[in-house]
């Protein structure tokens, strides 16, 4: 009886002291999915400028990063904010964006997803195409308080 009082407390003390992330189950299926709609929408609030879709996406704070194939490097939310001038313009239009390739990774607790696709993000300024075709896009998505936020984008040109 001794033994098997001992067996129990060791094995109390041995699942005390696991990582309970790894207990937990996750359905990376599930989750990866949900990444990926997320992914898409960061672009595809455009067509229909829904700004409450896009702000639901983008990470809310001063470390969000956004690097442009122009060039532009956008840094925090605030500066980001500032793009609305341009997006909420009536003389922009989004035409239509096409995502291929895409592939997801989901860290080991799926707290935190990477990503890279390429992106055709099609649109047009004032009657003119202002199209990104053949883009690259990479990124990395955050799980804050149960809901996926994207705090990094980068977008660039494959050199030819």
């Amino acid at each position: 009886m001794k033994n098997l009082i001992r067996i129990l407390i060791l094995i109390g003390v041995f699942y005390s002291c696991q990582d309970k992330t790894e207990l937990k189950f996750i359905d990376r299926t599930s989750e990866e999915a949900i990444v990926e709609e997320t992914i898409k929408n960061s672009i595809s609030w455009a067509k229909d400028k829904d700004t409450s879709l896009l702000y639901s996406i983008i990470a809310n704070d001063e470390n969000y990063l956004e690097v442009h194939p122009e060039k532009t490097v956008v840094k925090g939310i605030t500066e980001f904010k500032k793009a609305e001038r341009f997006w909420l313009d009536p003389r922009f239009k989004a035409v239509k964006c096409e995502v291929w390739d895409l592939r997801i990774t989901l860290s080991q607790d799926a707290t935190v997803a990477w990503f890279y696709c390429m992106l055709n993000d099609m649109n047009e300024w004032d009657g003119q195409p202002a199209n990104w075709e053949n883009t690259r896009w990479t990124g990395v998505l955050e799980k804050r308080n149960g809901k996926w936020r994207m705090v990094q984008m980068h977008f660039s040109y494959p050199s030819q």
